[in-house]
């Protein structure tokens, strides 16, 4: 049973992968003023030659809706409309198929301004029945990334406000920690304890609850972000340091905000401490 396949058809005209940053892997771009026979070229993307499943490509021949064209080049895959799905197979055919946009590259050493007001005056000038309107690359693909960006903005905020409410539980827990032993501190001060030792001893039990924490927190959460990434055609791995300074930066936190309570616990007067009763 035969599989029917679309393909998403481009023309163009010389220069296209240059102006695009385009990479060819195999034969050349499309150049009718040097190659006549140009005008019906095509190039193919990855995909397009995998589904085709042609071994070598260029100079095969491909007729269709009345055209023979012949493949003169073959293309790297790249996006052109969504990146949450897999890039299409692409014909980019020559001039003879006809076009109605103009993609071109603004020259970097004048400003976005006077190269608009140029293109604009060469525009009116062979167009002038048509208003001159042009889009830049760069924000329209940033637009499809526009819910990414929110999701993440609003997730850096519940972050931030979700670890400083944490500190001040942590704060208030150290605080009540260090009061309910607060004569152990004295009598362990009297026999000669130095201040180091009874602050690392006021934070290993808070450390160990990290620890515990850290690790469930880290299997859920790599859990939960695999599951998130398989929903994109395109996406990074999951790096293994990225859930290390996680930790680490857990560990520093938790240290920070506790060693005000057991530092003052260690340096208080023992004398004072055990007094109380």
């Amino acid at each position: 049973m035969m599989k029917k396949t679309d393909f998403d058809i481009f023309s163009a005209e010389q220069d296209f992968t240059k102006a695009l940053g385009l990479k060819i892997l195999q034969g050349r771009d499309i150049d009718p003023k040097t190659y006549l026979t140009d005008s019906n070229a095509v190039l193919l993307n990855e995909t397009a030659v995998k589904r085709m499943r042609l071994k070598s490509p260029l100079g095969t021949t491909i007729k269709g809706n009345g055209s023979t064209l012949h493949v003169i080049g073959v293309l790297k895959d790249f996006i052109v409309e969504t990146p949450y799905e897999p890039v299409p197979p692409m014909f980019i055919a020559g001039p003879s198929f006809g076009y109605d946009v103009i993609n071109f590259k603004l020259n970097p050493a004048i400003t976005t301004q006077v190269a608009l007001a140029k293109a604009e005056q060469v525009f009116k000038k062979y167009n002038p029945q048509y208003p001159f309107n042009y889009r830049f690359y760069d924000t329209e693909y940033a637009k499809k990334f526009a819910d990414e960006q929110r999701t993440g903005t609003f997730a850096g905020l519940f972050a931030g406000l979700t670890i400083f409410i944490s500190c001040l539980g942590l704060f208030g827990l150290a605080a009540y920690m260090a009061e309910n032993r607060i004569k152990e501190i004295g009598v362990r001060k009297v026999l000669g304890a130095s201040i180091a030792s009874i602050v690392a001893l006021l934070s290993q039990d808070f450390l160990r609850l990290i620890l515990a924490a850290f690790i469930i927190a880290s299997a859920i959460a790599w859990y939960a972000m695999h599951k998130w990434l398989l929903t994109y055609s395109y996406r990074v791995n999951i790096s293994w340091w990225v859930f290390i300074g996680a930790g680490l930066l857990s560990v520093l936190i938790t240290v920070i905000t506790i060693s005000y309570q057991a530092i003052k616990a260690a340096i208080a007067n023992p004398v004072k401490s055990l007094k109380t009763e």
